[in-house]
């Protein structure tokens, strides 16, 4: 099966489970981190967003709910599991008319030039199977002067902090994840995902690479979570 497949499949598995554990193994600082990035993403005028990787809506109804009105915000994600729980979310928001979302690749948009005022991925660009082309795909449907705003994990530079949160990502959290899960492969994979995810100084220029502008990063809770933002 392709690694995209695999990926898609594997969060149709753990989609019951998804939002609960994320909240707990991040000790719900990933709704802290979300609502801070969002700064970069609304500017008090009506917009058109993409949120990429949406999985469950989190971020999308998190942007929804501070959003000008007259927003619109897409979601576009593999796993068909995750988007029927983020449909059922967005209805129980009263929040149809503003969020809407599909069955997707982040590689391969079906969207005209230039559609979005901002693309926004929350913990997803690591699972995207070829990043260059899904970050050109990315600023193709930006707006001129659009912003892709990203969050992601990281590995902390303190060393203390980095040993701590290795001990916890890699061996508590992924026992945690997979008793509850039921999955245990999921749970292994998510750590070793971010493992592999370039560092920030790497991605950054990967960004500029890629044809993007005013590229920037910072640090969320000594570094366990990046933002990158970069412009059309």
């Amino acid at each position: 099966m392709p690694q995209k497949k695999k990926i898609g499949a594997m969060f149709d598995r753990i989609a019951g489970s998804y939002d609960r554990l994320n909240h707990v193994l991040s000790f719900r600082a990933d709704r802290a981190w979300r609502r801070r990035s969002l700064r970069h993403v609304l500017d008090g005028q009506p917009l058109q967003i993409l949120d990429l990787a949406c999985g469950t809506g989190d971020y999308a109804i998190c942007m929804a709910r501070k959003a000008t009105p007259g927003t619109h915000i897409t979601g576009v994600d593999l796993s068909e599991g995750m988007l029927r729980i983020m449909a059922a979310k967005v209805a129980d928001a009263g929040l149809d008319g503003m969020v809407t979302c599909r069955c997707g690749e982040a590689e391969r948009l079906d969207f005209p030039d230039g559609s979005f005022d901002r693309v926004t991925v929350a913990f997803g660009v690591r699972n995207f199977e070829d990043r260059q082309a899904a970050l050109r795909e990315i600023r193709r449907v930006l707006s001129p002067g659009g912003r892709l705003v990203i969050l992601e994990l990281s590995q902390p530079r303190n060393v203390l902090i980095r040993a701590i949160f290795n001990l916890y990502f890699h061996k508590i959290a992924p026992l945690i994840g997979g008793m509850v899960s039921g999955d245990r492969e999921a749970y292994r994979y998510l750590p070793a995902s971010v493992a592999a995810f370039p560092p920030p100084e790497e991605w950054t220029a990967f960004m500029r690479d890629c044809g993007f502008s005013r590229v920037q990063h910072k640090a969320y809770t000594f570094g366990v979570c990046r933002l990158y933002i970069g412009e059309k």
